[in-house]
């Protein structure tokens, strides 16, 4: 079971009160004795008229690492943070990471899935008053607007689907409508952005095997493409990325990926793909991950970060920069490496976050933009640090000129939309 918690109801409709008195009292004071008040009702206004989506968190279960939850032990997108935070929706994916590519192999990582998605369903189940799965763009919106934060499911890593594209109509079944088909590693349908580290070898898989995306894959786009869900192309080699885009007839997203120009981590998305994502409609969501948003063209930075990795015993060979900490057995040597690593790097911010929606939206424009925070997989920033914290980010919208009809895109009409699309393009079969 789930370590999330479950909160109060209501918020909508106690906001919506408080920024009506506000309001009234912001009409009848004059404008010159109110103005830093107005601006701060401003950003809380327009956070909460925004439907506030997070496109990308882990689901928490009791054996999941300390080290990826909040300070409470508890889960960074707990019902109780979704609620400080005033964020109504949350896409929780349903991931398993790398494993060995065998019988074995595919049943545990299948029997994980089974496990997350039953954690999420009994949440729900426990809590129907305050929670809602949510299955398609409309029944996200009329879970809001009934006061309750909507759960959609989504998916990641195509090693749990045992080599079968049927797999794909089980799990769209029981109410996935997201799908990305890597973590770190290959798999039987597509390249992924992250090559394993085999251990017994010493060495890296190759960059590539099957040139982007196999045989499998290609069935696995129309395959989904077909039902009406929404293709995640996050941790995807960039030959994958652009066969999906070749192949998808909907619009495609990233669910938690950032911009390589500005952050040279193998896992963020180059300009070209950048660039396709928003040709063809799709919308690209940045990730509060300090290791995705850090500056990899600083060479001091480079110096001390090799310099960790080396008193590690890691090789110098990384797509980010603590990669492979998980290959340290000892724990307490783990987990200085892993302090050493944050000390180096800082909590990074939510100006380096928005820096990462600056430049897409300068490339690519305003509807192809959203934020996914990685939460419980290793997100989580200076003044993000968990769902608590959202309105840190309409606030840094808020300073750098955006508008309500702006951040409200980013926040969740982006993504609103590309269900949508993805939705009226399934076939009637």
């Amino acid at each position: 079971m789930s370590t999330i918690s479950i909160w109060s109801n209501g918020r909508r409709l106690l906001a919506a009160s408080t920024v009506s008195v506000l309001a009234v009292a912001c009409a009848t004071a004059p404008a010159e004795e109110v103005p830093v008040a107005a601006a701060e009702m401003s950003v809380e206004a327009i956070h909460e008229r925004a439907l506030v989506l997070d496109a990308h968190a882990d689901i928490v279960l009791p054996s999941t690492s300390a080290l990826y939850l909040a300070s409470d032990g508890q889960s960074k997108v707990a019902p109780s943070k979704l609620e400080a935070g005033g964020v109504d929706a949350v896409v929780m994916a349903v991931a398993v990471g790398p494993g060995p590519r065998t019988a074995e192999g595919d049943a545990a990582a299948r029997a994980e899935t089974d496990e997350k998605l039953a954690a999420v369903q009994a949440l729900v189940a426990s809590s129907p008053e305050a929670l809602a799965l949510a299955r398609s763009a409309d029944e996200i919106t009329a879970t809001v607007e009934n006061g309750q934060i909507a759960l959609i499911l989504g998916f990641q890593n195509a090693r749990a689907f045992g080599g079968d594209v049927d797999s794909i109509d089980v799990f769209y079944e029981a109410g996935v409508r997201v799908f990305g088909f890597n973590h770190i590693g290959h798999n039987d349908f597509s390249d992924s952005s992250r090559p394993v580290f085999i251990s017994e070898l010493g060495a890296y898989e190759p960059a590539e095997e099957h040139n982007g995306l196999s045989e499998l894959g290609v069935a696995a786009v129309e395959r989904i493409n077909a039902l009406g869900g929404v293709i995640d192309v996050s941790q995807m080699s960039k030959a994958a990325t652009l066969d999906v885009l070749d192949l998808s007839t909907a619009p495609i997203i990233a669910t938690h990926s950032n911009a390589r120009t500005l952050s040279n981590v193998s896992r963020n998305l180059s300009d070209e793909e950048i660039d396709r994502i928003g040709e063809t409609g799709g919308v690209i969501h940045i990730a509060s991950f300090g290791a995705y948003l850090i500056d990899l063209s600083d060479e001091a930075l480079l110096a001390e970060i090799d310099a960790v990795r080396s008193n590690a015993g890691l090789p110098a060979e990384y797509s980010y920069p603590y990669e492979l900490y998980w290959e340290i057995e000892d724990e307490e040597a783990k987990l200085a490496f892993l302090g050493s690593m944050r000390a180096v790097l800082g909590p990074s911010s939510v100006g380096r976050m928005v820096d990462h929606i600056d430049y897409v939206v300068e490339r690519i424009g305003i509807d192809h933009v959203g934020v996914g925070t990685d939460f419980n997989h290793g997100g989580g920033i200076g003044g993000f640090t968990d769902a608590s914290e959202a309105m840190n980010v309409t606030a840094e919208l808020v300073k750098r000129g955006y508008s309500e009809e702006d951040i409200g895109k980013i926040w969740g009409g982006n993504f609103l939309r590309v269900l949508r699309a993805a939705e009226e393009g399934a076939s009637s079969e």
